[in-house]
């Protein structure tokens, strides 16, 4: 038994040599000293100062830059549903929603399913607290909803022909019921939209944001995946229209996917790379403290 003791503890050293050997041999490679690559040590930076911007915002600015939100995301729906309209083609008409996500890119405003990676970088770092996260979350969230039922109740009534289009848009999700496959829809529509917010962090080229944007949009929309800001416009369009979908069924289908899209932002995206830069975050938390 000491023997094998002896082995372990050896084996776990040779395993830290060669740790701080790559670090090392890293380090005079690169042209950063610091923990990590320069690019992502820059990465981190910008993540974590747009971040705690975002978190001190006072709550009536949170409300006004999550209202506007909701509309400019409502610019991608009505592109969306303008091709979807003349081609039956979802995945068509993907590419044209990712002028929604542009709109938000170039406008500054706030979506909700946008706060999966940047705020909880900060509030990590120790750059903000949880009741900040709680108020840009909740406050941005209703916002979003409010603009876009305005923006949607503008658009259906300028675009009657659409009714029967976004009717059918509508029906994919509410009628889908609670199953491991809307659950998954969920994760993935989370994750999505939290992997676009990484990849604008991680360039400062506008031409890459606007790349993340159309791709993200893509694959948002063109596969249908469930976002809960994003569908639910579709949803109140539906409504509005006379579908006979009601308020009810929006919100047992939302109950479920604003949760699993926090999740699968959270899980498969934000904390895999916070435990990557764990390093980086040990650091701001020690010039907090």
């Amino acid at each position: 038994m000491s023997c094998q003791l002896t082995v372990q503890i050896e084996a776990g050293k040779r395993l830290s040599d060669h740790t701080k050997d790559d670090d090392a041999r890293r380090r005079e490679l690169g042209d950063n000293a610091g923990p990590v690559e320069e690019e992502i040590e820059e990465s981190f930076d910008r993540t974590v100062d747009e971040g705690a911007q975002r978190l001190h915002r006072t709550f009536p600015d949170v409300l006004i830059t999550g209202f506007f939100g909701g509309i400019e995301i409502g610019i991608g729906v009505i592109a969306y549903l303008a091709v979807l309209h003349q081609t039956d083609n979802h995945l068509l008409a993907g590419l044209a929603f990712g002028a929604g996500l542009i709109a938000l890119l170039l406008a500054k405003s706030e979506l909700f399913t946008e706060g999966f990676l940047v705020p909880i970088a900060a509030v990590t770092a120790k750059q903000a607290s949880l009741a900040q996260l709680g108020k840009l979350w909740g406050g941005t969230l209703v916002a979003n909803l409010a603009g876009g039922w305005i923006f949607m109740l503008i658009a259906m009534t300028a675009f009657p022909q659409w009714a029967e289009t976004v009717a059918g848009a509508a029906e994919h999700y509410v009628g889908a019921g609670f199953s491991w496959q809307t659950v998954c829809l969920a994760l993935l529509g989370g994750s999505t939209i939290t992997l676009m917010t990484r990849m604008q962090h991680g360039t400062e080229a506008m031409s890459g944001k606007l790349a993340a944007a159309v791709v993200g949009g893509f694959v948002l929309s063109g596969l249908q995946l469930f976002h809960s800001i994003l569908d639910s416009l579709l949803i109140f369009g539906a409504i509005q229209s006379g579908a006979p979908i009601s308020y009810s069924d929006w919100l047992g289908w939302f109950g479920y996917t604003v949760v699993f899209n926090i999740l699968g932002g959270i899980l498969l995206v934000t904390a895999l790379r916070l435990v990557r830069d764990r390093k980086l975050v040990e650091r701001e938390r020690e010039k907090a403290n």
